[in-house]
């Protein structure tokens, strides 16, 4: 019986996010060969049996989940060790190197950091890849996502408390009748370009208000779901939100190994800037139930502790 629970408590420490450092000393660490061997033959989906050889063979991707989970901590930590500007930097230039379905997250530096984290990663940026952030994203990326995020990260916005009502309103009225097209094409549009890459949030929040008089509608329902033009619209304008869609995601069982990766992402990146306060609350009011909780729940071992701790920060 003692050795059915050791084998589960195994199991159970390297399954999901993160890994149960404390079990696996205790358990494994204190076992016999003999354990270790029954451990092997029972485990169908991470040992395979030779048997010409006599011997249980680990499977490949076994390793590589093992790798990945015992490397969350790492790569959390190092992260959170790193100048917010220099780690801006390299996720823009991950984003660069992974493609489409990363430029997100270019977005997401560009539009949820103040004018000076922003300068300061493209300064950072120069430091680490002798270019700029601007020159290797107008060399990589082609077609309507260019000019968007090229006008994004090139963006040095005013953060003062003054708005012009009138700009707001002429504003709100040309995003009216761009987002009338596709939003591909809107995002080829140089007004559209102009208005969410140098205005400040403050007068984009009140854009949003006029929008949504004009329209009758709200304008962060007006763009496709996967459009990176919505991407921008959110961020600019409810960051909270679009932080916890991107936590709810990571933590879904189901999520692929990138999307996991998401989660230390937004708690080191946040955590920095106090803003997972506003951002935990959000996700709370969305999900029904707290990002603690979930991330206890959810996450293993030291990773867990190191990201409750940053989440801790904000309280």
């Amino acid at each position: 019986m003692a050795q059915t629970m050791d084998l589960e408590a195994i199991t159970e420490a390297i399954s999901g996010m993160g890994v149960d450092e404390k079990a696996l000393i205790s358990t494994l660490g204190n076992s016999h060969k003999d354990h270790r061997r029954l451990f092997r033959k029972a485990s169908k989906s991470y040992f395979v049996e030779d048997e010409e050889r006599a011997f249980e063979k680990c499977h490949d991707q076994f390793v590589k989940h093992l790798k990945l989970e015992f490397s969350r901590f790492n790569n959390a930590v190092v992260m959170w060790s790193m100048h917010p500007w220099e780690r801006d930097a390299r996720l823009v230039k991950k984003a660069l190197k992974k493609g489409d379905e990363s430029y997100n997250l270019i977005v997401e530096v560009s539009c949820t950091r103040s004018s000076e984290d922003l300068l300061g990663a493209r300064k950072a940026y120069h430091s680490l890849f002798d270019q700029s952030m601007e020159e290797d994203i107008a060399s990589h990326i082609h077609g309507s996502h260019r000019k968007l995020l090229v006008g994004l990260v090139s963006a040095y916005r005013y953060e003062g408390t003054k708005v012009k009502e009138d700009s707001a309103k002429s504003d709100a009225k040309i995003l009216a009748e761009a987002l009338a097209s596709s939003g591909e094409e809107a995002m080829e549009k140089d007004e559209v370009i102009r208005i969410l890459s140098t205005r400040s949030k403050l007068h984009l929040q009140h854009l949003h208000k006029h929008f949504n008089q004009i329209k009758g509608s709200d304008l962060l329902g007006g763009v496709s779901e996967s459009s990176l033009l919505n991407d921008a619209l959110l961020c600019l304008l409810k960051p909270s939100v679009y932080f916890s869609k991107v936590l709810n995601a990571s933590l879904n069982k189901d999520a692929d190994k990138g999307t996991k990766k998401w989660l230390t992402r937004v708690l080191v990146t946040r955590a920095d800037h106090g803003e997972m306060k506003e951002i935990a609350e959000e996700y709370n009011q969305l999900y029904g139930e707290t990002l603690a909780q979930t991330i206890q729940e959810k996450i293993k071992g030291n990773y867990r502790d190191f990201l409750l701790t940053l989440l801790s920060k904000s309280n």
